[in-house]
């Protein structure tokens, strides 16, 4: 509930601070005293859309300050959370406006945008009255007060997600029938392709490998000539066969030579046996070094082909098994398209069908809701000297969403006969008052989260049928905290706490303020209600009386 309104220097409010209490808050005062500034200082710390120049004239900056109660369950606390915002056991909205127009915001201290400012408020405060376009006579929200009159929010739930399950069935037969339209412009594609691939059946690192390979035979050929060459001349014919000439010319001189030729042979015979180690080495590397011409040529083509390939797609060479993978993939998915879209229609059938049938358990169950919501509007209109008018609740088929298949119309006929129409439009200033006032109370069950001002929702209407509007506004308020502009004396007589809005002159200067007023107050403002600028005795007695029966 709203706990505390401060005020500085906006319009003719020099410093006000109220505090309020729960049940019927009143707010009297004379024409021109300033009730309307009051709401709209309220509209202001609550981002309501109002006047553009606030600032009280002299003043550097204009300031609203309220304090809202904030039980644990209370719906703000979620648009706090998402606004990532501190919430305690109370809220607190200050704005501020400056004389050069700039607005800032600031929730339990930390400055927010006014779009967040909205959200908060549209969960604290409810505002009703003659021009009461973005209320209850906003269309738009008929569905979901009738919604909230049927107490059936598991249906509501069941429906929003079985909607939820059809536009998903929907959504995937779409992306299904799209991307089998894209395989098939690609058909022909994929299937050369994957032959293409299948043929060649590269793997990953095979390019490197054969690129080694390839290498290590270009080397290999033009080496090869010159190690036959250093072969032959380490061979018999060449440096092996000196070796052993010499060796046996010098045995045949060693015995002549006195054991001068003994460690020379020595060396030799070593020279001979390393000589013919590296020959058979150099025969080894020979051999190895031997391919056959054609697996050169073998390999190149495979891997130019390999390259070409990769080249042809964009990719890396070692990627073409993985795409290759991918393509078949591709071309299973078009093979077995027609069933999967089979499977897929079936399971969108199934949806809708789940969808239609919750939708019209919902249908009912609205139906049977607005039969009871017009047997209690019209217990509720005739004390409120209405009788002859009528109220309905229209339910027509509508485009399917998540809120079921219907939308729903308040309309009403002012007199027996008269076509029905919305209720903007066929009622009047007074008959309209009293429509909203009795539609609040038969849809207030769950309202005691908001604070719920009616602004002179009483207008055109005395005697008995104000009283009715008192009573009304009274059981409301048993629910949740009511602020309510009146001239009405006998709606102010219903006041669990009144306040009255009063001029005064300062300085030269008009200064409006709001006191709350104690019992013997309270009656002398009812009082001159009652009788006008002179408070007579009989005008006492009478407002003693409302008090008294109230």
């Amino acid at each position: 509930m709203l706990r505390a309104l401060e005020i500085r220097d906006i319009l003719i409010v020099e410093h006000t601070e109220l505090d309020f209490t729960a049940g019927l808050n009143v707010l009297t005062g004379e024409t021109g005293a300033g009730k309307s500034i009051l709401l709209d200082c309220l509209g202001f710390v609550l981002g309501w859309r109002g006047r553009a120049e606030l600032v009280r004239q002299g003043a550097e900056q204009g300031e609203v300050t309220a304090v809202f109660d904030l039980p644990a369950a209370h719906p703000s606390r979620s648009v706090l959370q998402e606004a990532g915002l501190p919430a305690g056991e109370e809220l607190i909205l200050r704005r501020v406006n400056r004389a050069d127009g700039r607005k800032t915001a600031y929730v339990n201290d930390r400055r927010v945008s006014g779009d967040v400012l909205r959200r908060i408020s549209a969960s604290l405060v409810e505002l009703h009255g003659q021009q009461d376009d973005g209320g209850l006579l906003n269309e738009k929200g008929h569905l979901t007060l009738l919604d909230a009159f049927a107490e059936a929010p598991d249906l509501c739930a069941d429906v929003a997600r079985a909607w939820s399950a059809r536009s998903i069935a929907r959504r995937s037969l779409s992306q299904a029938e799209e991307a089998l339209e894209q395989v098939r412009a690609e058909e022909d594609f994929l299937r050369h392709s994957v032959e293409e691939l299948d043929t060649l059946a590269p793997t990953p690192g095979e390019e490197a490998e054969l690129d080694t390979r390839r290498r290590s035979m270009q080397q290999a050929e033009k080496i090869r000539a010159d190690v036959v060459r250093g072969l032959q001349a380490l061979g018999p014919d060449g440096a092996e066969g000196m070796m052993r000439d010499a060796d046996r010319w010098l045995q045949g001189a060693a015995d002549r030579a006195e054991g001068r030729l003994d460690r020379p042979l020595e060396m030799l015979e070593r020279a001979v046996i390393e000589l013919a180690e590296a020959a058979q080495g150099v025969e080894e590397a020979l051999d190895a070094m031997s391919f056959d011409p054609h697996a050169l040529e073998s390999c190149e083509e495979r891997l130019f082909a390999i390259r070409a390939l990769a080249r042809k797609h964009g990719i890396a060479a070692d990627d073409l098994a993985e795409f290759a993978d991918n393509l078949r993939l591709r071309l299973q998915a078009l093979d077995a398209g027609e069933e999967h879209l089979a499977e897929l229609r079936a399971a969108l059938s199934a949806t809708d069908a789940d969808f239609i049938r919750k939708s019209e358990a919902l249908s009912r169950v609205r139906q049977d809701a607005a039969g009871r919501l017009d047997q209690a509007m019209a217990a509720e209109l005739a004390p409120l000297k209405m009788e002859r008018a009528s109220f309905e609740t229209r339910i027509s088929r509508a485009t399917p969403s998540a809120l079921g298949m219907d939308q729903v119309a308040f309309t009403v006929a002012t007199n027996p006969g008269a076509p029905a129409g919305p209720l903007n439009k066929i009622a009047s200033g007074g008959e309209l008052s009293r429509f909203l006032l009795a539609l609040k109370v038969v849809l207030s069950k769950g309202a005691d989260a908001l604070v719920i001002i009616f602004d002179e929702i009483d207008r055109g209407v005395g005697g008995a049928t104000a009283d009715a509007v008192g009573r009304r506004l009274a059981r409301l308020s048993a629910d949740a905290q009511v602020l309510v502009v009146t001239h009405s004396p006998q709606v102010a007589a219903r006041g669990a706490q009144h306040f009255r809005v009063q001029k005064r002159v300062v300085d030269d200067m008009t200064l409006s303020e709001v006191v709350v007023l104690d019992q013997t107050e309270r009656r002398d403002e009812i009082a001159r209600m009652i009788s006008g600028a002179e408070v007579t005795d009989a005008a006492r007695a009478a407002a003693a009386e409302l008090i008294g029966t109230a």
